[in-house]
């Protein structure tokens, strides 16, 4: 075997580093342009990025997803506002009183935030790109142009609670997709009883630990990205609503400043499985995904409507983001611990409501009877 010296990296053909560098992930690939002159040169060929955001959301290898890429800045600029997930630590502590109050002391243009600028953001103007993995199997891949049914009679939209159902969408051609499965061939754990399962939670795990969410939502007019999703769980509910379910929550949590009373609100993801067979009799595990889903709540647990949910999806795409995962889930704790707080508040104002209530009737009731007497 002969060996042949390299006197200086500049002697090697660049062909040769770009055959290297397009093999990598697209974090190694910045490691790699920090490292000399040359890979920093050749990592801004586009083509490099567009094969990384292949490989790491499918839906992008669409012919019209590649345009509205290409639109907004280039695969290069989607990978860098797209990997890193949103941070939000600003999470004011809301007083159950004011937050209660704020809604009638403000007028309406003032609650609902600028109108001019209101008008100038459209349910048309989003694009919401998702992909689904388990481990290494893609599982689904969907891409939704504009807001579904933000059309509606007399602009019901902008008043109605906010949502979007990935998998109940009306289609105007009537075409279905099939249903999105996961089975024991894409490396579930096998399950012989829904009872075994309860007790060892061993396919629940397994589904935790492997499932991951991006959903990326695109302004064609401000040339903008975020990724909503967590990759990750944040949390979720095994064997509910029936014994057969398994209910995962992923999101962030989204500035709303000058927008809602309570400032922050949560994006939820909710992905909801159902065991439709077990080992035994000729079948295999099989899951089938039943619901994937995006709403914003506020900190008191109410639905954000259509109106200020534009508002906040265009904050989004300026907010914080972090490819730390630890910071995601720390944003996540401490609005969680917020929204306790403010329900135990809300639960003592109650109970001193309560108690006075319960006073002022026997008080009531004692003056009542002294007259009489």
């Amino acid at each position: 075997m002969s060996i042949v010296h390299v006197g200086s990296m500049a002697s090697l053909s660049s062909d040769l580093f770009y055959d290297i560098l397009r093999r990598l992930d697209g974090a190694t690939l910045a490691n790699a342009a920090c490292s000399c002159a040359t890979f920093c040169s050749i990592s801004r060929e586009e083509s490099l990025w567009e094969n990384v955001c292949h490989s790491l959301w499918p839906s992008t290898n669409r012919e019209d997803v590649k345009s509205l890429i290409s639109s907004v800045g280039g695969f290069r600029k989607f990978y860098a506002d797209c990997y890193p997930l949103i941070v939000n630590k600003d999470v004011p502590v809301v007083e159950c009183d004011s937050y209660s109050e704020y809604p009638e002391e403000w007028l309406e243009g003032e609650y609902y935030g600028d109108i001019d600028e209101l008008e100038s953001i459209l349910p048309s103007d989003f694009v919401s790109i998702v992909d689904v993995r388990y481990k290494d199997v893609v599982m689904c891949s969907k891409v939704i142009w504009g807001i579904p049914d933000s059309d509606g009679f007399n602009g019901w939209f902008y008043n109605c609670p906010f949502r979007i159902d990935l998998l109940n969408l009306s289609y105007n051609d009537g075409q279905h997709e099939d249903e999105v499965t996961l089975s024991v061939e894409d490396g579930l754990p096998p399950i012989f009883s829904i009872e075994r399962e309860r007790k060892d939670g061993k396919l629940w795990r397994e589904l935790c630990d492997g499932i991951r969410l991006s959903w990326i939502i695109v302004n064609k007019k401000l040339k903008q990205a975020a990724n909503l999703a967590s990759w990750s769980p944040v949390g979720g509910q095994r064997h509910w609503p029936t014994d057969k379910d398994f209910l995962m929550r992923f999101g962030s949590i989204l500035p709303a400043k000058d927008i809602l009373p309570c400032q922050v609100v949560e994006c939820i993801l909710v992905m909801k499985f159902r065991v439709i067979h077990t080992e035994g009799e000729g079948s295999q595990t099989t899951l089938k995904l039943t619901e994937l889903s995006m709403q914003l709540k506020d900190m008191g647990g109410s639905h954000v409507n259509g109106r200020n949910s534009l508002l906040v999806l265009k904050e989004a795409l300026k907010s914080r983001r972090s490819k730390n995962y630890s910071e995601v889930l720390e944003s996540c704790h401490l609005y969680s611990k917020a929204q306790s707080e403010l329900k135990e508040e809300k639960m003592r104002n109650e109970s001193r409501l309560d108690r006075l209530c319960i006073l002022s009737g026997i008080a009531a009731f004692i003056t009542f009877w002294y007259c009489i007497l």
